[in-house]
């Protein structure tokens, strides 16, 4: 970047001793830090210059109002600097620039530009917004006519460090992606007891806000528990020469499709452990797939992994919940369902709900075949740093037993690890959907490659942030959440993905995150968690 400093002069000659500003360019744009602002205090004071998480965003282009605070176009007392130097994708560059003095609410204004097309973008650090806002576009004279990018910046004032990220639309992020990719080759965030936004007794919520603001945010795996009654076979006359069936069916009768005309669906209420979601009325499984449907049919490039418990007062087993949800959920909207047994691609589970089941089938004749059951995560490891199911195909951390404060350490380092597992494991097939795709880019080659067998996908990588003690209030799920969802920001945005950085013993891989599961995302409009991790999938890009 050169010996460039963008503090004036006299400012240079004070006593405080400022760091200068590292940048992480973590999109797949090369961008040239073109100028640099130091924009004096005008008597004023932002409000929300700083976080209470410690956290500061800035942005410079919003086309909403209601989520954007725009950066001043009149200009402030400044000393400019022009600045040369790209920082490459998904690298990152130890500028000479000094950071922000805090102390005195002094911002910079730094202006990125686009070499391939000549649009700039700027964004003033720190901001004055607590919401995550897409940079400032600018058209010099002269630029091309290439699409305007967007880009959103995360700045943590403690490290002087600055994140630039995708802006991916989060309400379709699944658009932009290779459909020939499995989802555990993907970034993919998830809630934990998704459904528990609502009033509760203490522990129980676990979420700001409903689950269709969370999808319209970028949520795509939903954990759900439901207590379930037990099964009751519909039942319609059978012709009079029918002859007894035995078992669950009354002589004379046969078993009646799910969801057949006058068939009384049973419900399945919404719980957390032994307690309802809500203490102002029941809710129910019914009401959120509905919402689940009508989000995939607005959004038909997306997926949403349900992952379904049975939990609860309920009197039915785990046969009678994958009976229950087979005839009365499943098949009537089989157009809606992903249910076989194995992880599938983007192009095998667009505009579906992919079922991960957390019960067992029973064993009788009438079971459920688990060829129709989802992927298995029946024998689900208690309260593991790294653990896996039986079938293989999930592998898990779940580490919740925090008993106080101390042991929150102790979580996040789980929480890091998983993450470089997930990077490391997906490696290998993600290398091989990239080699795919290259070879049937020619049409010579197109049959060869559609004939090429992938590599079994990675299993899923399912990573819990969350973690809970009933009996010590600082241990509750919300204020777990506090401490972890900004760490796990900082870690995304300064370690992840780098050689050396990362946690453990696992290299960077593709730098994929798996599903990282999370409490409390979108409290008072805050959804960077969620923006970094779906930011990571940039990296699958690169050479897409």
């Amino acid at each position: 970047m050169g010996s460039v400093f963008s503090r004036p002069a006299a400012a240079a000659a004070t006593p405080t001793v400022l760091p200068t500003l590292t940048i992480r360019n973590l999109t797949v744009t090369p961008l040239e830090l073109r100028l640099v602002e130091h924009l004096k205090s005008v008597h004023h004071h932002h409000p929300h210059l700083h976080k209470p998480n410690g956290l500061v965003k800035t942005s410079s282009r919003s086309s909403n109002p209601e989520q954007s605070h725009e950066q001043p176009d009149a200009p402030l007392p400044s000393t400019a600097t022009p600045v040369s130097g790209t920082i490459e994708p998904f690298s990152e560059c130890r500028t000479a620039v000094y950071a922000p003095d805090a102390a005195r609410h002094e911002q910079l204004r730094l202006t990125f530009e686009d070499p391939a097309t000549g649009h700039r973008y700027s964004a003033d650090i720190p901001g004055s917004s607590r919401r995550s806002i897409v940079l400032k576009a600018h058209h010099p004279a002269g630029a091309g006519d290439g699409e305007t990018k967007e880009f959103t910046a995360i700045y943590l004032p403690e490290h002087a460090y600055l994140a630039l990220f995708s802006s991916a639309n989060l309400s379709s992020w699944m658009s932009t992606l290779d459909p020939a990719l499995p989802l555990s080759a993907l970034s993919i965030p998830g809630t934990h007891n998704s459904p528990t936004c609502y009033v509760a007794l203490p522990s129980v919520r676990c979420q700001a806000v409903s689950v269709l603001d969370q999808l319209n945010n970028g949520v795509r795996f939903l954990d759900v528990r439901v207590s379930c009654p037990p099964y009751r076979a519909s039942t319609v006359s059978a012709p009079s020469n029918s002859s007894p069936k035995g078992g669950e069916e009354e002589e004379g009768e046969e078993e009646q499709e799910g969801g057949g005309e006058g068939t009384r669906v049973p419900e399945l209420a919404l719980v957390h452990s032994a307690f309802p979601v809500s203490l102002t009325g029941p809710k129910y499984l019914s009401g959120l797939l509905a919402t689940v449907y009508d989000f995939l049919a607005a959004h038909p490039t997306e997926t949403v992994l349900l992952s379904l418990k049975r939990e609860g007062t309920g009197r039915g087993s785990d046969a009678d919940l994958a009976r229950i949800l087979h005839r009365h959920y499943v098949r009537p909207r089989r157009d809606r369902w992903y249910t076989a047994p194995r992880v599938p691609t983007l192009a095998q589970c667009r505009g579906r709900v992919v079922l991960v089941r957390r019960f067992g089938l029973g064993r009788s004749p009438a079971a459920v075949p688990a060829s129709e059951a989802g992927i298995d995560g029946s024998a689900w490891p208690d309260n593991v740093a790294d653990g896996t199911c039986g079938s293989g195909t999930i592998r898990i951390q779940d580490y919740y037993g925090v008993g106080s404060g101390s042991d929150i350490q102790k979580k996040l380092r789980y929480a890091q690890e998983g993450l470089a597992r997930a990077a490391a494991q997906a490696q290998a097939v993600v290398a091989e959907v990239r080699s795919s795709s290259s070879s049937s880019s020619s049409s010579s080659s197109a049959a060869a490659a559609a004939t090429t067998p992938l590599p079994p996908p990675p299993p899923l990588f399912i990573n819990f942030l969350s973690a809970s003690n009933f009996f010590n209030a600082s241990c509750w799920p919300e204020r777990i959440a506090f401490k972890i969802n900004p760490s796990m920001i900082e870690y995304l945005c300064m370690k992840h993905g780098t050689e050396g950085k990362g946690s453990g013993e696992f290299g960077a891989g593709d730098a994929v995150t798996g599903i990282v599961v999370t409490d409390w995302v979108g409290h008072r409009g805050d959804w960077d968690l969620l923006r970094c991790i779906v930011g990571w999938n940039a990296r699958l890009q690169l050479r897409q």
